[in-house]
């Protein structure tokens, strides 16, 4: 797991599998933990690791119901799980998913783990809303969803960073999950445009930070490859340095869930 500290008041880990972030956030004697790393010793180092640096972990808070972004209880199990009201609403939904999803890729990759996922009450946020931190500062939250039915953003003025889940990613192709659309994937990017122009730092759900014009970069070449998605399904080409062989199954998919899979040319 790498460690990047981004601002004295921001701290992001980054996982070594899909380099899956996490971000502490502090705002006066209280902090925050968004979204999880993934292997047990990841999720076990960071209660110390932010004990040393002075982050009071007073709450966890996930961009979105993807299991690899909801493992924060297993690091503070006694920390309350704050996420979108349509994050809460799928996970009501979809009961037990997160845990079996894990489950399934412990066995997978022989992953042995010292307790079950359990994800306990969960706090519904209005989304977009702003949202307490210590005495003195407000995180803002602005929906995201389209890579799934549901999603988060969070902007954190003081720090002038932007927590975007799952877009704006260096190393990943828009992943149009099972509830997603790319309409409205595209809508989100919209959102983040307005959003990048204030950033000074861009955290994607997976891969390292970014500057103002990396995430600008990645968000035009992630709006043409929706729109070439839409009209040309599985010719579409893929983002430049995004073209690998797990990022063209990911395109597959992609192109079965839009509707648009003409034949190869």
């Amino acid at each position: 797991m790498r460690v990047v500290a981004l601002h004295r008041d921001v701290i992001v880990f980054i996982s070594r599998v899909w380099q899956t972030t996490c971000t502490a956030v502090r705002g006066g004697e209280e902090a925050f933990l968004v979204d999880s790393p993934v292997y047990p010793d990841e999720l076990d180092a960071l209660p110390a690791v932010l004990e040393q640096a002075g982050f009071p972990i007073a709450g966890l808070l996930a961009t979105h119901a993807d299991w690899d972004h909801l493992l924060g209880r297993l690091a503070f199990p006694d920390a309350a799980l704050g996420c979108a009201e349509s994050t809460s609403r799928r996970l009501l939904e979809e009961p037990g998913a997160a845990a079996r999803e894990l489950r399934r890729f412990d066995e997978q990759h022989y992953v042995e783990r010292a307790a079950p996922l359990r994800l306990g009450a969960v706090q519904a946020l209005p989304v977009p809303g702003r949202l307490s931190i210590g005495a003195d500062h407000e995180l803002e939250l602005y929906p995201a969803d389209g890579h799934t039915a549901d999603g988060t953003a969070i902007w954190i003025p003081w720090a002038v960073a932007l927590v975007c889940g799952d877009y704006l990613s260096p190393v990943e192709i828009p992943m149009i999950s099972e509830g997603g659309s790319a309409s409205a994937y595209a809508a989100s990017l919209e959102r983040l445009r307005g959003l990048l122009d204030r950033a000074e730092s861009v955290i994607p759900g997976h891969g390292a930070p970014l500057t103002r014009a990396q995430a600008r970069e990645i968000l035009m070449e992630d709006a043409a490859y929706l729109e070439a998605l839409a009209r040309d399904g599985i010719d579409a080409v893929l983002p430049p340095g995004r073209r690998s062989a797990r990022q063209r199954g990911i395109h597959a998919e992609n192109a079965v869930r839009a509707g648009a899979t003409p034949p190869r040319r």
